[in-house]
């Protein structure tokens, strides 16, 4: 029954003179999204909206579900094409939508019009009045209400007529690629893949590093954060996965330091080593899932211990979610079934028991000073030897 889409934006709708270049990277995000599924789908801007056409057989929900994962998108709606926008035929049609659409038509409905083509001799209101009347005449068994229908009939006018009844919510947010790159410290838990999903959702391109210590972590390990890391690329895009074996710097920082600062001079090494990857593929910023106060490692303190390592911008989008509320969207992105998976990630094997939830940044420094001997050797081979996966939307 549908042909076509028009797909719908909010935010992008707010830009100025540069709104164009927001419209582009939508269009063309929905273009390769779609395209990985079969050829036939043509992409167009239309007048505040995205115009998908189905040229082929096609699978709806496999393009629905397609769709409802481009950041940018606020609404979906299927709609019927009608090339011959005299008015008596837009009356027809839309009568042979409803007859088509809907056995059982005992429902309330309101009609919604909007006349993009100015040149249009009914005006959007009149449209309204008129289709509403005509309605009523061929189905009898609808009621018109204004207020609370249990049917939106929606006609929009634009090179040619588009009538449909449904709107499926988008993500929202703003096209990928249009805010630029950042660096993504990829675990295997809940926390940072909603991270990254909230940070690109604001059109930012998205890598990521995962840091492996064999044999203390194992490959199933491993390949959760890639399956993370694939989900996550349904949304973001195709994810180049840093994969750093970290087990040796670990391991002479556990030999070295003490071990109440443990987690602490890790997490700068990972930050450390996190930022030379981001720097490398022109990254603007790191990302990491990080909330005040869940675990000793992320009070204000131990935060700005391991933000004065860097010199690029550390972005935390969940700084001040609860749990449920990350493990809500982590939900939502089906993500959650993947990090609950019992595999240990390196922070945790290496956690203290005491740990430190006040660090002075001058005691964490002199602490690093004991490491001088090899620490810079051992990065070095952590960077030469990284592992890199390229993860795509299964």
């Amino acid at each position: 029954m549908y042909k076509a889409f028009l797909v719908k934006y909010a935010e992008i709708g707010l830009k100025g003179k540069n709104r164009f270049i927001f419209e582009n990277a939508l269009r063309d995000n929905i273009r390769r999204r779609l395209n990985r599924l079969q050829s036939g789908f043509f992409v167009s801007k239309e007048q505040g909206r995205i115009l998908v056409e189905c040229n082929e057989e096609y699978d709806f929900d496999e393009v629905v579900n397609t769709l409802t994962k481009v950041f940018g998108v606020s609404g979906i709606s299927p709609v019927v094409a009608i090339e011959d926008t005299s008015w008596e035929n837009i009356e027809e049609k839309v009568g042979d939508y409803v007859e088509a659409a809907y056995t059982d038509k005992a429902f309330t409905f309101k009609v919604e019009a909007k006349r993009a083509d100015k040149t249009y001799p009914v005006k959007s209101p009149d449209m309204c009045s008129r289709l509403g009347a005509y309605l009523l005449k061929r189905f009898p068994e609808m009621k018109v209400d204004v207020h609370k229908p249990q049917v939106y009939i929606t006609v929009e006018i634009r090179n040619q007529g588009y009538v449909s009844s449904i709107t499926i919510p988008g993500p929202g947010g703003m096209p990928v690629g249009t805010s630029g790159k950042a660096m993504l410290l990829l675990s295997g838990g809940i926390d940072s893949p909603v991270a990254g999903w909230m940070v690109s959702k604001r059109g930012v391109m998205m890598e990521a590093t995962y840091f492996h210590a064999p044999p203390y972590t194992s490959e199933r390990a491993k390949q959760k954060v890639i399956d993370l890391a694939k989900i996550m690329a349904e949304y973001t895009g195709t994810i180049k996965l840093n994969v750093v074996n970290f087990t040796d710097i670990q391991m002479y920082i556990y030999e070295t330091c003490p071990h109440n600062e443990l987690t602490i001079i890790m997490r700068r090494y990972m930050m450390r080593i996190a930022q030379h990857f981001a720097k490398e593929s022109e990254c603007m910023a790191l990302v990491t899932g990080e909330s005040i106060g869940q675990v000793a490692s992320q009070t204000m303190q131990s935060l700005a211990a391991t933000d004065a390592v860097c010199d690029m911008p550390v972005f935390r989008p969940l700084i001040a979610f609860d749990k449920q509320d990350i493990v809500t969207i982590a939900e939502k992105i089906k993500t959650y079934e993947t990090s609950i998976l019992p595999f240990e990630d390196c922070c945790t094997i290496f956690v203290a028991k005491h740990p430190v939830t006040k660090p002075e940044i001058s005691v964490i420094e002199k602490s690093e000073e004991l490491l001088r001997e090899r620490i810079d050797d051992l990065v070095k081979t952590a960077l030469d030897t990284v592992e890199v996966i390229t993860c795509r939307a299964e």
